[in-house]
């Protein structure tokens, strides 16, 4: 992957710059928190550039994760080189937020997370956190009060690893965790909003 192959939106405002990963609407969330500068990044294949590592697909109609977030990674430390900031964070939705807490196992970048509705069942990766501290300063996590109601024995995770991660990342850093209410497709542009306005405080 290569800065070629993102699109990129830039929407200035103070010192803080915010990097969203994702598809959610980038008006909408900049309208939310009009306080910071955002970089929003699209264009990608989520499955491929924003999984930790391979594993099988999850979803009916889905295909198979690539295990490439680490060359999103790169092309996220390249970007931020070109614009200007006084503190940096990284946000997504999602599989996107699951990324947002990987990278932040990578790299000493970030002084702070937002993982809103974060991909927390993904195969292995409480296993991956208790094994691989974050390095930032701050980490937002948050969840719809629906989102473990499914069928997907998988994903039906998700409630019991986010409460895991976050009883794992308040041992050494600050980390904020809020129910919302609702499934994971139910305001995600909003949610993502209100974990930026926290971390940024």
């Amino acid at each position: 992957m290569n800065r070629e192959d993102v699109k990129a939106a830039y929407f200035p405002g103070n010192g803080d710059l915010v990097i969203v990963m994702g598809e959610e609407s980038e008006e909408s969330i900049h309208d939310l928190c009009p306080e910071c500068s955002m970089l929003f990044i699209s264009g990608f294949d989520w499955n491929t550039y924003l999984s930790p590592w391979p594993a099988p697909a999850v979803f009916r109609h889905g295909g198979d994760f690539g295990g490439k977030a680490d060359e999103m990674l790169e092309v996220i430390t390249e970007l931020s080189k070109e614009y200007p900031y006084d503190r940096l964070f990284i946000a997504g939705y999602s599989l996107a937020g699951l990324a947002a807490l990987y990278f932040c196992t990578k790299t000493d970048l970030f002084d702070g997370c937002v993982s809103a509705s974060g991909s927390m069942w993904y195969p292995s990766f409480t296993e991956y956190l208790a094994e691989h501290s974050v390095q930032c300063e701050k980490v937002y996590l948050s969840l719809g009060n629906r989102e473990n109601k499914t069928k997907n024995t998988v994903m039906a995770s998700v409630l019991e690893n986010t409460a895991k991660v976050n009883g794992m990342l308040s041992r050494y850093t600050q980390c904020i965790f809020e129910m919302n209410e609702g499934g994971h497709f139910d305001h995600p542009e909003e949610r993502l909003a209100k974990g930026i306005r926290t971390i940024i405080a």
